[in-house]
């Protein structure tokens, strides 16, 4: 990865930011929460795709529609995030897989 392609991630990612921030308030609320949501327990690949952006794209069609945030995603946040999730790779699951293959070499 060189200098260009960094200083055109930050470009990407402040451009992402920007149409975050031009969401309603109650909207950005839930995005975050659901961005620091899925950092945590999220896909492997969530920086290389489309998840983030997609979000914000079905949040700007909701708030176009004059629909409310909870309306879109239901009361539950974190069950919403794992349905987005529920077929990709997580974190968890690699670190599962680390201890499996861990626990394989010991019994050998």
């Amino acid at each position: 990865m060189g200098i260009q392609d960094i200083i055109e991630g930050k470009k990407q990612w402040r451009a992402h930011l920007a149409r975050v921030k031009a969401l309603p308030p109650d909207y950005q609320i839930v995005y975050n929460e659901m961005q620091k949501y899925l950092f945590k327990v999220g896909p492997v690949d969530l920086e290389d795709g489309h998840l983030l952006p997609g979000i914000v794209d079905f949040f700007a069609g909701g708030a176009a529609d004059g629909k409310g945030v909870l309306e879109l995603i239901g009361p539950d946040v974190a069950a919403f995030c794992d349905d987005l999730i529920k077929d990709s790779r997580t974190y968890a699951d690699v670190y599962q897989e680390s201890i499996s293959a861990k626990s394989a070499t010991e019994k050998k």
